[in-house]
């Protein structure tokens, strides 16, 4: 069957029997959030006697270690059997299950490119007051294999953080409120994810029109942040009751229109030559170009090359012997002077670009 009959879908069934199904490499980005075998063998309650809402559910035990395993095993090949070569995955933990699964992803060959710490900024407390408040959940991040190219705006991201590079430390609260999905007044889902964090996932590791799958799909919010961020989902759950509240949840998402969605950051200006800026009279030929502060003045040649004091190269030999270093980037260095003001040779070719690369000034 072709994957356009699994795009934006929920596929009630087991992982293991939908994924045999889905055609080789065909999905962008995997998102999973696997049972994490918590082990809980008794109820907990707070300080003043009230229960608390724990992961008690069914999917989450198994027999033994063993079992989990081999589970976990199961599912990541059946995963990257359908994952693009260029694809990745995320998959998220506690300290239950993370490093058991971290060892068999490696053990599959799937190559880590960071583990990102979902720090909670309003965890649940350690009721029993016997160990340190568990307030972090960490999520790893894998290509198909090492030396794999695969999507990362980190442009956009370092401009999501205030233009500061984006760490590997996320503090986002827990999934509560009326984001919480409720079902005749309880919590719909006990593991639900909040959207914040899928958000940055696809907005980082995606591009719009990719496929992302969930073989874990629960509540739904991956295909709800992927419908948002106009991407294609394909969700993947056992458990009917989910299907039907991700249906519900997804249907009333209503997606941010495309042009608003954009990566014009990650666009490389096209390269340019400085003989181009000579050929179209950006810069004369003979026209003397300057340093910032007009100590330096050198010649502009024919051949585009620059001549200084006996020095000849190009913009950026010429700038780099000044400054003594091996190399140095001359666009940032040399000025004209136009109506008695300098103007950095970088936006001469800005303007070059602008008005002969119609491709780039498209996307830009």
């Amino acid at each position: 069957m072709e994957i356009k009959n699994y795009i934006n879908k929920i596929i009630h069934g087991t992982n293991f029997e939908v994924l045999e199904k889905i055609p080789e490499k065909s999905v962008d980005l995997i998102f999973a959030d696997p049972p994490y075998n918590l082990q809980l063998e008794k109820d907990l309650f707070r300080p003043n006697q009230t229960k608390v809402d724990g992961v008690f559910d069914k999917w989450d035990k198994f027999d033994s270690l063993k079992n989990y395993d081999e589970f976990t095993k199961k599912w990541l090949l059946a995963c990257k059997r359908v994952l693009k070569k260029n694809g990745t995955i995320w998959v998220i933990g506690s300290y239950h299950n993370i490093y058991k699964v971290g060892a068999i992803m490696q053990d599959l060959g799937f190559w880590f490119l960071n583990d990102i710490v979902w720090i909670k900024s309003n965890p649940m407390p350690n009721f029993m007051g016997t160990r340190f408040n568990n307030a972090h959940e960490t999520l790893l991040w894998a290509s198909t294999k090492k030396g794999a190219k695969y999507t990362f705006h980190y442009k956009t991201m370092k401009s999501y953080n205030g233009d500061l590079q984006m760490r590997s430390d996320w503090n986002i609260p827990i999934c509560s409120g009326k984001e919480r999905i409720k079902h005749n007044g309880e919590k719909a889902h006990s593991t639900q994810k909040p959207a914040e964090l899928l958000y940055r996932i696809i907005l980082a590791t995606t591009n719009v029109g990719d496929i992302i799958l969930d073989p874990f799909f629960g509540s739904g919010t991956t295909g709800a942040v992927a419908k948002q961020l106009q991407r294609n989902f394909i969700g993947i759950e056992k458990e009917e009751f989910y299907v039907e509240i991700a249906k519900k949840r997804i249907e009333s998402i209503e997606p941010i229109k495309k042009e608003l969605l954009n990566y014009k950051l990650e666009i490389k200006p096209p390269k340019v030559p400085f003989g181009n800026l000579i050929e179209k009279k950006f810069i004369q030929i003979g026209e003397n170009i300057f340093s910032k502060d007009k100590k330096y003045k050198a010649i502009v040649n024919a051949n585009a090359s620059l001549s200084l004091n006996g020095f000849v190269g190009s913009i950026h030999k010429v700038s780099a012997n000044i400054l003594s270093k091996k190399s140095h980037n001359g666009w940032k260095y040399w000025y004209v002077e136009r109506n008695k003001k300098l103007i950095l040779i970088d936006e001469l070719r800005s303007n070059y670009i602008t008005k002969y690369h119609s491709d780039f000034k498209q996307n830009k």
